[in-house]
């Protein structure tokens, strides 16, 4: 399902063919991020990209046959958001950019279509998360137009993945 086609890229769901290639930018995302001594990843869970894939909440941007970037989407993050969850945010998690395109603006391609897809379904915010101990990220976030809503330290649970478990974050929020 083509969702966004503009200048020379498509964003669209990935399939579980492109598996193999997902494991492989996260697995570069942490080692980049460990050889620079940033604050970020350091596992990545399986299975929540499986889940993303199989309920359609998990995108590429393309440019043929390249992957740019991968992200994921969902409607509902009560877990991270507590009361603040009611129904009118589109939360964007996962961000994952290929090193052969970074420094591309993948970020605003992404923006870009979330902000349509948002006003299609209706709702009032985009919301993301990052690590709270990262201010460069969150200032990055934050001259897209997100704002800080607040610091947060994830319940260790089973239901978030595994990097996001017991994770002090940063709640970020950007009103449409």
């Amino acid at each position: 399902m083509s969702l966004k086609r503009t200048e020379n890229y498509q964003i669209v769901n990935t399939s579980t063919a492109d598996l193999d290639f997902i494991y492989t930018l996260f697995e570069e995302a942490i080692t980049y991020i460990k050889k620079n001594n940033y604050v970020g990843w350091t596992t990545y869970d399986k299975n929540f990209i499986k889940q993303d894939i199989k309920k359609s909440l998990q995108f590429k941007i393309i440019n043929g046959n390249d992957i740019l970037c991968l992200f994921s989407i969902c409607f509902s993050d009560i877990l991270i958001w507590r009361e603040m969850e009611n129904g009118d945010a589109i939360y964007l998690h996962r961000i994952v950019v290929n090193p052969k395109f970074k420094g591309q603006k993948q970020f605003e391609k992404i923006l870009n279509w979330i902000i349509e897809f948002a006003k299609e379904k209706g709702l009032k915010y985009i919301r993301m998360d990052t690590w709270a101990d990262n201010p460069n990220i969150i200032e990055y976030y934050k001259s897209y137009g997100f704002q800080f809503f607040e610091n947060y330290t994830t319940p260790n649970t089973p239901e978030l993945p595994d990097q996001h478990r017991n994770l002090k974050v940063a709640l970020l929020e950007m009103k449409l």
